[in-house]
This record gives structure tokens, C-alpha cells and sequence, in this order.
């Protein structure tokens, strides 16, 4: 997955300070859109088994939250409920307060991918898939699908007198997520292909690890991939941050 072995010496002492005080890491890597069905052949993936979800994400037609690094979002998920998340980015994980490391629904993650990393600060929740799409659709606030502790985080880190009720819904992106555990490798893999307004695709191929194994993972995943013939080349995307720019003021740099 990601080449870790092409940092600077500064990059990968940052990089392994991050990971050391981190709860997990997630290995992530983007494809080529043209790769797709050749990638899902090699690795074994059945279209079938993909879930369909949908992805709100809550913000100011500026963008003033994606600006403050605090991403709100609410995910409908076929087959099962929905979830909200708070993410903030990046952080420092040794500079967050004991409790929020406590909490069961909170979680500290580093991003790796070919090019870059980034840590972030996740909290997480359940939401009604219906609640999530009324709220969407303006009929309920949008305060309601958070919970007290999410709702304190938000407070904590958001613009000061920006409150989630004045926010926009931005969305939905519709996406279809697929979990497989390919023949000859021992960790599982998740593919998310998410479909933008304009048609444009991103193809995310990513693996979670623990701390202590991210660089052994990220070596034996890429090893993997080149032996089943998955070309690595492409330019890498944030999903996330694409999302967003659909949604964006025109004069507005994301």
C-alpha cells in the first residue's frame, strides 16, 4: 500500500511518533477508475456482496468547518443502521484530553497512503437511516443525530457561534462497499467505490492494522497487490475532500 520507505528521515520520525500514540492505523490506496473490474477479478470481489450507502456531509456552503479541519457526517448503510461521525484533523494524539482516549466511541487513526499521512480524532455514533434522510432533508435538526458527547466535541472544535442546526446538508454520495479476504493473503481488504455528481469515480482499495504492524502490513499488502498484477500508479485521491468540492461556493478553495 503506502510506500513508507520513501519518506524523508523527518516525514517517517513524525509518521512513527503519530503511529506510536494512535489506536490503529488504515492502509488506503486509490486505483485507477479503468482498473476496477480487473482489480475486483484478481482479488476475487463478487459485485453482489457490495453494500449500498449513502454519505450527508453537514457543513456551510463555505465550507467553514472543512477550513476549522472538523469534517460532520451521517452515513445510511443498507441492511443495517446508519452512523454519524465528527472527525477532526490532523491532531496530535499525545495532546488529547485522557477522556476522549477513554471513550469506547472515540478513536485516533492515521491515514496512510502513497504520497502522504495524516492523523485524525473520530467520533462516532448510531443513527436511524430514515432520521438521517428526513434530517437531510430539512425536516429535523440536524442536532438530533448526534449525540451529547458528539455534540460537546463539535462545540469544542468548530467555529465559535456555528451551530449544527445552522449547518447544510451536503449529499448524498452514493457509494458501494465491499469486503473480501482474497485467496492467498491473510488479512481482509475493503473496496469502496464512491460516485461523484459529475460521474467521476474514485476506487479506494484500503486494510487496517495496528500500530505495531503498520509497516510490515503496508509491505506484505503491497507485495501482495504487484503479485496479482494491481497497478499502483494511480493518482492518489481523498475521498472525502473530492466529496466536498461538488458542494462547495465556487470561489472557495477546499
Amino acid at each position: 500500500m503506502a510506500r513508507l520507505t520513501e519518506l524523508s528521515g523527518n516525514e517517517l520520525q513524525d509518521l512513527l511518533a503519530l503511529i506510536g500514540d494512535a489506536d490503529s492505523v488504515e492502509l488506503k490506496l486509490t486505483l485507477l477508475e479503468t482498473a476496477r473490474a480487473s482489480v475486483g477479478a484478481a482479488l476475487g470481489v463478487d459485485a453482489l456482496d457490495a453494500q449500498i450507502r449513502q454519505v450527508f456531509f453537514f457543513d456551510t456552503p463555505d465550507l467553514a468547518l472543512n477550513r476549522a479541519g472538523l469534517v460532520v457526517r451521517a452515513r445510511r448503510r443498507q441492511g443495517e443502521r446508519g452512523d454519524t461521525v465528527l472527525k477532526l484533523r490532523p491532531v496530535v494524539p499525545a495532546e488529547l484530553p485522557e477522556e476522549l482516549r477513554r471513550s469506547t466511541t472515540f478513536n485516533v487513526e492515521v491515514d496512510a497512503m502513497p504520497g502522504g499521512f495524516v492523523c485524525s480524532a473520530s467520533f462516532k455514533g448510531a443513527a436511524d437511516n430514515r432520521e438521517i434522510r428526513r434530517t437531510a432533508a430539512g425536516d429535523a435538526p440536524i442536532r438530533k443525530l448526534f449525540s451529547k458527547e458528539q455534540r460537546a466535541f463539535y462545540a469544542a472544535h468548530a467555529p465559535e457561534g456555528l451551530a449544527l442546526d445552522q449547518l447544510t446538508a451536503l449529499g448524498p454520495i452514493p457509494i458501494l462497499k465491499v469486503k473480501v479476504r482474497p485467496e492467498g493473503f491473510s488479512r481482509r481488504l475493503v473496496g469502496e467505490l464512491w460516485l461523484y455528481p459529475d460521474g467521476s469515480q474514485i476506487v479506494e482499495l484500503s486494510t487496517k492494522a495496528k500500530p505495531q504492524e503498520a509497516f510490515q502490513v503496508a509491505t506484505e499488502t503491497r507485495a501482495f497487490l504487484e503479485t496479482r498484477g494491481v497497478d499502483l500508479s494511480a493518482e492518489q485521491q481523498t475521498k472525502t475532500k473530492t466529496a466536498l468540492e461538488f458542494f462547495a461556493s465556487d470561489s472557495v478553495p477546499v
